[in-house]
C-alpha cells in the first residue's frame, strides 16, 4: 500500500498511507481534487496575483500582498524549516507534490467550472506555498487596521473616543470553544466543542479529513493549502480545538522616508537615516494596464502604506507593518507533525510551544483525564503604546525586547469556556470581544450537571441576544400616553427593570432565562482596557418635553418589548429589533457629531473595513448607548425617530427573509441572487454568531465556518459540519450536501472505521 483514499456519505476524504510523507502526497493530492479552484485562488492570493484574473477589485490586496512581503516571509520561513526541522520541511513538500500531481493528473481531469470561465490552467505549487496561503489567511486576524482606527476616531472625537467604540472589529476573526471535563459529562470523558466564526467562504475555509498512518490516526479540519490538521482535531486519545486570543502581536509605525540619489532613507530612533530596503513590482490586472508597485521595507519592516511621498491623496503618511514571522522567519509550521503524533494533552502541549501565528486560546483534553487551557502563539514584549495606535518610528522606546510567556488558565465547575473574550489571553490583548457569547454559553452550560455529546448542538445554536438590553431600554423609557399621565421611566430605570434577576434556568439549554448563578451579560462590566467614559466634554442639550409616540410606533415599541430576545429566523420581532437597531445606527452615523468620522484617511483600500463608521457604530451600539453622555447627542431622540420610520414601514416578514448567508466566492456566482441564498438565525451577539452589519446589511458574510464535538469517551461518537460540504466542485453531490445540517444546527457523524467507507482510489 502507498496510499489509499476513502469517502464516507458525506464525501469526506479519508486517507491511509504507509508513511506521513505518503500521507502529506496523498492529502495534497486529495484536495486538488476536491478543492482545484480554491487552491488556485490561494495562491494567487499569497502571490499577489489575483487581479490578474479577478481584475481591478482585487487590487488592493494584491498591493498588500506585495507591500507586505507575504510571498517572500513564507520563502524565507521554508527555507529557515528546512535548515531546523528538515523532516517537517520534507513533509510539506510531499504535500506540495501531492497537490501538483493532483492538478495535473490525465485520470483526474478537473471539471472545475472556473477554470473555464476565467481561462486559467492550475499553476505549480512551489514547497514554500502552503506557508504562503497560511500567512495570507492569517495576516489580518491580529486587527493592525484597528489601530489606524483607534487613531482616526481619537482625531475626530478625542482619546476617550477609543473606548466608547472598543469591541471586536468587523474585520476581526472570532469563534466559540468549550471544554467540559469528565466530572461533568454523562460518560465521565471530557467533551469539547465550538465552532470557528470566519467569513463563509465557497468552497469553505475548513476541510474535514481523517488521516491514518501506522503512527497517527487523526480525525480534524484542515484547511485546504496546507498539510496536517492544525486547529481542531481528535487522535483517539487526545482532541483539541481554538478559539482566536484576540492577542496583539503585529505594530505599525509611521516612517519618516526621503529619496536620495542611492533609493530611499528612513529615520530611526537613534536619530540616523538609514538605507531601506526598495525595488518595484507589477502586478498585472485583468481588463487593465500593469500596475507598478514600489516595494520599501525599513529596519522595523515593510511599509505597507503611503511612502516618501505621502499617501494617495498626498498626505505625508508612510506606515511599516512589523509582524513575527517577518522578524523570525518562522511560521510555527513545526508543529504540525507533532501534533499529529500527539497522544496526550502533555504532547499537544509541546507542540504548541511551537506554535507562531495566529495566536490562539487551545482547549485539549486526553483519555485520561488530562486537561489543557492555554495560550499559543508569539506576543512581543514592547511598550503599550504599540498596541493602541501607530507609533512614530524614529523615537526610541517603541522596539521589541523579546516574547512573552504563553498564558494559562484552568477550568471552573468542570468547564473552560472562551469566545474571545478577556481570559487567559487578556495581558496580550487591547480589544476583545463582548463577553456576551461567553456569558450565555457558561450560563447554558451551568443548567445541566451531565453533558453528552448529542447535547452539544443546543448550544451552538443557541440565539438569545446579549446586547439588546441598551436599546431595548431606550424603547421602555419612550413617553407613550399612559405613561405622560403618570412617569416615563429613564433609559436607566428601564435599563434596570430589564436587567432584573430572572428565574433560575431549567436544565434544558434552549430555555430563555439567563440562570443566577451565571454572570448576567446585561449587568457585566465593560472590560477593564476599555472603560465606558462617564462623561464626554459636551454637555449634552436640554431636551424638548415629550410627546407621546404614534399609535403605529407604540405598538411596534410593546411588541418590542414582550421579545423573547431570540434571533430566530422565522421570527417577526427579532425582524422588528434588527429593523430598529439599524435606523438607530443610520441615524447616529448621520449626526453632525459623528458624520465626519465617516471620511477616513487615504489608506489602501483593502484597510477601509476596519475604518468604516457604520460597522463601528453597529458593533459598539450598547456602549454607545449606556454611556452617560454621547458628545451631546440626544439619543432619545434617535431612538424615537428610528422607530418611528420602522412603524411607518415595518419589515413585511421575517428575521431569516433579510438575515442571509453573503458567501463570498473567489469568482462571483453570477447565478446565484442574494434572495436565493438561505435565512439564518443568529446575530453577531448570539452564540449562533451570525453577524449581520447593522446599519449597513442584514446580511451575514460571517458565521461558523464549521461546528465540531470531539468525544474523549469514543471518537466515533465525535460529528462535525461545515456550511457547504466536501467538494468545491459545482454540481457534485458534496458541493452542498452538508448546508441543511449546517442550518438546522445538526451535525455530521465522524466515521473513522474504514471498513465502514467506501474506497475511491489506490494512489
Amino acid at each position: 500500500m502507498s496510499a489509499e483514499t476513502y469517502r464516507d456519505a458525506w464525501g469526506i476524504p479519508h486517507l491511509r498511507a504507509d508513511t506521513p510523507h505518503e500521507l502529506a502526497r496523498a492529502q495534497g493530492r486529495v484536495t486538488a481534487r476536491d478543492r482545484a479552484w480554491q487552491l488556485e485562488a490561494e495562491r494567487h492570493r499569497a502571490q499577489g496575483t489575483s487581479a490578474s484574473f479577478l481584475g481591478p477589485e482585487a487590487l488592493s490586496w494584491d498591493r498588500l500582498a506585495r507591500r507586505a512581503r507575504l510571498a517572500d516571509t513564507a520563502r524565507r520561513c521554508f527555507t529557515a524549516l528546512e535548515r531546523k526541522d528538515p523532516e517537517t520541511a520534507a513533509w510539506v513538500r510531499a504535500y506540495t507534490d501531492g497537490v501538483n500531481e493532483g492538478l495535473t493528473e490525465p485520470g483526474h481531469p478537473n471539471p472545475a467550472p472556473e477554470f473555464a470561465r476565467t481561462g486559467l490552467a492550475p499553476g505549480r505549487w512551489d514547497p514554500w506555498t502552503p506557508l504562503g496561503v497560511w500567512l495570507a489567511t492569517h495576516i489580518l486576524f491580529a486587527g493592525f487596521p484597528a489601530k489606524l482606527w483607534r487613531e482616526h476616531i481619537s482625531t475626530h472625537l478625542g482619546p476617550e473616543a477609543v473606548a466608547l467604540f472598543a469591541a471586536d472589529g468587523p474585520g476581526t476573526a472570532g469563534s466559540n470553544g468549550w471544554l467540559v471535563s469528565g466530572e461533568r459529562t454523562t460518560t465521565g470523558h471530557a467533551l469539547i466543542a465550538g465552532d470557528p466564526h470566519r467569513f463563509i467562504e465557497d468552497p469553505g475555509v475548513y476541510q474535514q479529513v481523517h488521516l491514518s498512518c501506522p503512527e497517527f490516526d487523526v480525525v480534524g479540519l484542515a484547511v485546504p493549502g496546507v498539510p496536517g490538521v492544525a486547529h481542531f482535531g481528535h487522535t483517539g486519545t487526545v482532541a483539541w480545538a481554538i478559539t482566536n486570543a484576540m492577542a496583539d502581536y503585529q505594530d505599525l509605525y509611521r516612517e519618516r522616508l526621503r529619496r536620495t540619489g542611492a533609493g530611499v532613507e528612513a529615520l530611526g530612533p537613534d536619530g540616523i537615516w538609514h538605507r531601506a530596503a526598495r525595488h518595484t513590482e507589477r502586478i498585472d490586472v485583468a481588463g487593465e494596464d500593469t500596475v507598478e508597485v514600489e516595494i520599501i521595507e525599513t529596519d522595523r519592516g515593510p511599509v505597507i502604506a503611503g511612502g516618501p511621498e505621502g499617501l494617495d491623496d498626498g498626505t505625508p503618511a508612510a506606515l511599516s507593518l512589523r509582524y513575527p514571522p517577518r522578524v523570525t522567519a518562522d511560521l510555527g509550521f513545526g508543529a504540525l507533525l507533532p501534533l499529529l503524533r500527539a497522544r496526550r494533552v502533555a504532547d499537544v502541549d509541546r507542540a504548541l510551544d511551537a506554535w507562531a501565528e495566529p495566536v490562539n486560546v487551545v482547549q485539549a483534553a486526553d483519555t485520561e483525564g488530562g486537561l489543557l487551557h492555554r495560550v499559543a502563539g508569539r506576543v512581543p514584549v514592547r511598550p503599550a503604546a504599540n498596541g493602541l495606535r501607530p507609533v512614530p518610528a524614529w523615537e526610541p522606546g517603541h522596539e521589541w525586547t523579546g516574547w512573552h510567556t504563553p498564558p494559562r488558565a484552568g477550568l471552573t465547575d468542570g468547564v473552560a469556556v472562551m469566545a474571545n473574550q478577556r481570559g487567559p489571553a487578556t495581558p496580550l490583548g487591547v480589544e476583545f470581544a463582548p463577553p456576551h457569547r461567553a456569558d450565555r454559553i457558561t450560563a447554558l452550560l451551568a443548567g445541566k450537571e451531565h453533558w453528552s455529546a448529542a447535547d452539544m448542538p443546543a448550544i451552538h445554536t443557541d440565539t438569545h441576544l446579549g446586547s439588546a438590553a441598551p436599546l431595548l431600554a431606550h424603547l421602555a423609557a419612550l413617553p407613550s400616553k399612559a405613561a405622560l399621565a403618570s412617569e416615563a421611566l429613564t433609559p436607566e430605570a428601564a435599563l434596570a427593570s430589564e436587567a432584573a434577576p430572572e428565574p433560575k434556568a431549567a436544565p434544558d439549554p434552549e430555555a430563555a432565562p439567563t440562570p443566577e448563578a451565571a454572570p448576567d451579560p446585561e449587568t457585566a462590566p465593560t472590560p477593564e482596557a476599555a472603560p465606558t467614559p462617564e462623561a464626554t466634554p459636551t454637555a449634552a442639550p436640554p431636551e424638548a418635553p415629550p410627546t407621546p409616540l404614534t399609535p403605529e410606533a407604540a405598538a411596534l415599541r410593546d411588541r418590542i418589548l414582550a421579545w423573547d430576545r431570540r434571533m430566530d429566523a422565522d421570527s417577526t420581532d427579532a425582524a422588528a429589533y434588527a429593523a430598529v437597531r439599524a435606523a438607530v445606527v443610520r441615524r447616529l452615523a448621520a449626526h453632525p457629531v459623528l458624520a465626519p468620522a465617516s471620511v477616513p484617511p487615504a489608506y489602501p483600500e483593502v484597510l477601509l473595513p476596519w475604518l468604516a463608521l457604520v460597522p463601528r457604530l453597529g458593533h459598539a451600539l450598547e456602549h454607545l448607548l449606556r454611556a452617560e453622555d454621547l458628545y451631546g447627542i440626544d439619543r432619545a431622540a434617535a431612538v424615537r425617530a428610528a422607530l418611528e420610520e420602522v412603524a411607518a414601514s415595518p419589515p413585511s416578514g421575517t428575521w431569516g427573509d433579510t438575515h442571509r448567508l453573503a458567501p463570498w466566492r473567489a469568482l462571483p456566482d453570477t447565478a446565484t441572487a442574494p434572495g436565493d441564498e438561505p435565512g439564518l438565525s443568529g446575530d453577531h451577539d448570539c452564540v449562533l454568531c451570525t453577524s449581520p452589519v447593522p446599519g449597513l446589511t442584514d446580511r451575514a458574510a460571517r458565521g461558523p465556518a464549521a461546528r465540531y464535538v470531539w468525544d474523549l469517551a469514543d471518537r466515533a461518537n465525535s460529528r462535525w459540519v461545515v456550511p457547504h460540504g466536501a467538494s468545491g466542485l459545482p454540481g457534485s453531490p458534496h458541493h452542498h450536501d452538508q448546508q441543511p445540517l449546517w442550518l438546522g444546527g445538526e451535525l455530521a457523524p465522524v466515521v473513522t472505521d474504514f471498513d465502514r467507507l467506501t474506497k475511491e482510489s489506490d494512489d
